[in-house]
C-alpha cells in the first residue's frame, strides 16, 4: 500500500518511538517508505528502539537515538537531526514527516487542587508541551526549503477538547499542544498540519489510567473495555490514521479522533 503522503523520498522523525503508538507509527509508516528514505527515532530505551529498527525495511535507513527528551536542548536536537543525516541533505528528501507522539499523562489520581508543588508542574511540561515545541522549530528550520513537502503529527486526546476529573495535567497539556499547532498552522500555511486522537488504546498509559484515574465513572469504563477487549491495539489506530491521511478530508490543524466519520 502506498499513499501519497509518504510518496517519495521522505525524512520521518518519530519522538516516544519505543513503544505503545510510537512504535507502531514507526513500524507501520516505516515499511512504507520508499528506498532511500531515512527515519529518526527518539526514546529513552535504546535496546526498544533497535528492535523497532528491525522492523523497518532495509532500504530505509533508520538512525536510533537514545534520549531523555525532557532533558534535551535546542542544540541537542540539531545534533541528532545532524547525526541522522549524515551522507546527505536536507534538501535531498521530498517530504518530511515530524510526528509528535512522546508525552505522559501526568497524576492522574489527583484532583488539581493537590498537585503543590511547581517542580512537579515544570516537569511535566517540559516533557510534555515545551520540548515538542522546540523540536518542531528546530526541524522547521532544518528543513526550511520550500520545496520540500512538510507535515505535522501531532498525538494528541479527547482530553485535549474535553475536561476530565483527575486529568487537570494532560487536559491543559493537551489543549496547550493543540492550541500551539493551531497557530504554528496559520504561521505556516504550506504545512499539513494534524491533531490525531488515537483513541482508547491498549498501552501502558492506558494500564496505568486503567488502575489511577480518579474519576470512578471513567476508571470502570476503561476496565470494561479491558475486560471485554474492546479496547483498540496500536495497529487498529495506526492504521485509520493511514486512513485519515490518504482521505485528508481534514483542514490543516484539524482535530480528528480515532472515531470521527470523515
Amino acid at each position: 500500500m502506498s499513499i501519497e503522503a509518504l510518496s517519495g523520498k521522505v525524512f520521518l522523525l518519530v519522538t516516544g518511538a519505543s513503544r505503545g503508538i510510537g512504535r507502531q507509527i514507526a513500524i507501520t509508516f516505516g515499511s512504507m517508505l520508499e528506498e532511500g528514505s531515512r527515519v529518526l527515532l527518539l526514546a529513552r530505551n535504546k535496546d526498544a528502539l533497535q528492535e523497532v529498527a528491525k522492523n523497518i525495511p532495509s532500504k530505509v535507513k533508520v538512525c536510533t537515538i537514545s534520549v531523555d527528551l525532557s532533558k534535551s536542548t535546542d542544540t541537542k536536537f540539531k545534533e541528532f537531526l545532524s547525526e541522522s543525516l549524515k551522507g546527505t541533505t536536507p534538501n535531498a528528501f521530498d517530504r518530511m514527516i515530524l510526528i509528535h507522539n512522546v508525552g505522559s499523562m501526568g497524576d492522574v489520581s489527583k484532583a488539581i487542587n493537590d498537585i503543590l508543588d511547581i517542580n512537579i508542574w515544570r516537569e511535566f511540561y517540559d516533557l510534555n508541551f515545551f520540548i515538542p515545541t522546540v523540536l518542531n522549530a528546530v526541524v522547521m528550520n532544518t528543513f526550511n526549503n520550500k520545496a520540500i513537502k512538510k507535515m505535522v503529527i501531532n498525538i494528541t486526546s479527547l482530553y485535549g477538547i474535553e475536561a476530565g476529573i483527575g486529568c487537570g495535567q494532560y487536559c491543559s497539556m493537551k489543549a496547550a499542544r493543540e492550541m500551539y499547532f493551531k497557530v504554528f498552522a496559520l504561521e505556516n500555511p504550506d504545512i499539513d498540519v494534524l491533531n490525531y486522537a488515537p483513541g482508547p488504546v491498549n498501552t501502558d498509559m492506558f494500564t496505568m489510567a486503567c488502575k489511577k484515574i480518579a474519576d470512578p465513572k471513567v476508571k470502570k469504563m476503561f476496565n470494561e473495555m479491558r475486560e471485554k477487549k474492546t479496547v483498540l491495539t496500536t495497529e487498529q489506530t495506526i492504521n485509520r490514521l493511514v486512513q485519515v491521511l490518504e482521505e485528508h478530508k481534514y483542514n490543516s490543524a484539524d482535530h480528528v479522533d480515532y472515531y470521527d466519520e470523515l
